[in-house]
């Protein structure tokens, strides 16, 4: 069973996120994990990679999304704000905030530790982190964030951590 081993605030400066959005009818058995293996057949990944990366954050690939009205979930990676977005890939501009952390400890091949968002809401919660930032269109911000390190790397008992993070209000 997976759960929740740390919980904390980390400070984002401005970025510019960059990656392709999916909506509920890319889902094939409820995910989005043949879209995350066409992205690695793809080289997108390594096609952003070049563009650059942001210093003095946790730099990682994400799945981000954005919910109200509809749900979307977008894969890709954060970049310097302003960055020009190549062909075929769209963006969204976040404003300088911070973010409510957790680190979900679990199996990753059977699903578990993509299946905890109200657990995180309710331990950011308990954390003094219950308000989340909402864009002016109403909608609330909240990535997977895939440490390379902490996710492909298992621990003895064949464990990953999967970052979760929420946008708060301030």
């Amino acid at each position: 069973m997976a759960e929740i081993i740390k919980v904390y605030k980390e400070k984002l400066p401005k970025l510019r996120f960059i990656g392709k959005c999916y909506t509920d009818a890319d889902r094939v058995d409820g995910g989005y994990g043949h879209k995350w293996d066409e992205w690695f057949r793809s080289g997108w990944f390594e096609e952003l990679k070049e563009i650059g990366e942001v210093e003095g954050i946790d730099n990682g690939y994400l799945g981000f999304m954005r919910c109200f009205p509809n749900f979307e979930y977008w894969i890709g990676v954060f970049l310097p704000p302003g960055t020009a977005v190549p062909e075929g890939y769209g963006h969204i501009d976040m404003d300088e905030g911070s973010i409510g952390v957790c680190w979900i400890k679990g199996k990753e091949e059977n699903g578990e530790v993509y299946c905890m968002h109200d657990e995180c809401i309710a331990k950011l919660g308990e954390h003094g982190m219950g308000s989340f930032r909402q864009s002016d269109d109403g909608r609330s911000y909240f990535f997977e964030r895939y440490n390379c390190e902490r996710f492909l790397e298992k621990d003895e008992q064949g464990d990953v951590i999967l970052d979760y993070g929420v946008y708060l209000a301030e």
